[in-house]
């Protein structure tokens, strides 16, 4: 039992850091969207002070960096716990899983602070605030996956259902569909063609323009949405027929929000990016890739439908017998 409570509280330190993570993504699209980038044009004090002067985009800016450095100290505390407790555990395999995701989310944390630091010394460089999002995302779901991993070892008693055959990599292929993008429509805000397009469904009045400079970048992040839209469609519809109903549920949210996400979208052009609604993409992009991951993991954690066939199998055939 006291092994159960070290690994419950992984969990709840991991769930924590992924939380305060979450905000940092979203605060890091106000950051871009409100021109706050170069706010403290020096890392890591903001205009030489750790207390910055008491100005709009530069109060944004070093929010940011404040969070960022909470997700450090989540992060050392989570790591410490983990080192310190995974040790009683009598599972090597899941020791070593532990161990492994930690260290994994350091090495990614201390790239994310590298990024950010050549975000200022290289002036907002579009390919590095790209990797920048691209490093957090994967940062975000590492945590989230700690997290999960550490409430599974707390709860390795319990016995989920089969999962329904196939279900496992489409899932798998819609976390990494999602991230990618995410990714992608980082590229279009950081590359500034948000409004390359400034019309929907066509693009400057034309259904087909060519694919070329920013116009090319814009109209490859909206093809991604119609494609994310029509896998998770299909997600939906193969979840839905899971027996397990959290399998189902998260099938049917993440389609549905899918679709909110496409309108944020059309909504975030047509009204000429405003930062609010720019944030809310981004962080309901956040979300979709949670909630995808989720469904992952929790998968992977089931017995394949056909060996829970098997198995159930015998049983069966002995209870009719009697």
């Amino acid at each position: 039992m006291p092994v159960a409570r070290d690994f419950a509280i992984t969990a709840r330190l991991a769930f924590a850091t992924a939380t305060v993570m979450f905000a940092l993504i979203v605060v890091g699209s106000i950051v871009r969207t409100t021109g706050s980038g170069l706010a403290c044009p020096d890392w890591p004090l903001c205009h030489g002070r750790l207390i910055p002067p008491l100005q709009f985009n530069i109060l944004i800016e070093w929010f940011h960096r404040l969070l960022a450095l909470i997700v450090g100290l989540g992060l050392l505390a989570t790591a410490a716990w983990t080192w310190a407790r995974a040790e009683g555990h009598p599972q090597q395999r899941v020791r070593a899983r532990l161990g492994g995701l930690a260290v994994a989310s350091i090495a990614l944390y201390l790239s994310q602070a590298l990024l950010g630091a050549l975000t200022v010394w290289k002036l907002l460089d579009p390919n590095v605030v790209s990797a920048h999002l691209a490093v957090g995302l994967l940062l975000f779901a590492t945590l989230l996956t700690l997290g999960l991993s550490a409430r599974q070892a707390a709860r390795d008693d319990a016995r989920p259902s089969p999962r329904r055959a196939g279900l496992l990599p489409l899932f798998a292929v819609a976390t990494a569909a999602i991230w990618v993008q995410a990714v992608l429509g980082g590229m279009v805000s950081t590359n500034h063609a948000s409004l390359a397009c400034p019309d929907w469904p066509t693009c400057n009045g034309r259904w087909l323009p060519e694919f070329t400079g920013l116009v090319g970048l814009q109209m490859a992040h909206r093809f991604g949405a119609y494609l994310l839209i029509a896998l998770l469609a299909w997600v939906a519809v193969r979840a839905g027929s899971a027996p397990d109903v959290t399998t189902r549920n998260l099938g049917r949210v993440m389609f549905l929000l899918v679709l909110a996400q496409g309108a944020i979208g059309v909504a975030n052009v047509l009204l000429g990016i405003p930062v609010w609604v720019s944030a809310l993409h981004l962080g309901t992009a956040t979300l979709l890739l949670a909630l995808s991951l989720v469904g992952t993991f929790r998968l992977a954690a089931m017995p394949a439908g056909e060996r829970a066939g098997k198995t159930a199998a015998p049983a069966v055939q002995r209870a009719v017998a009697r």
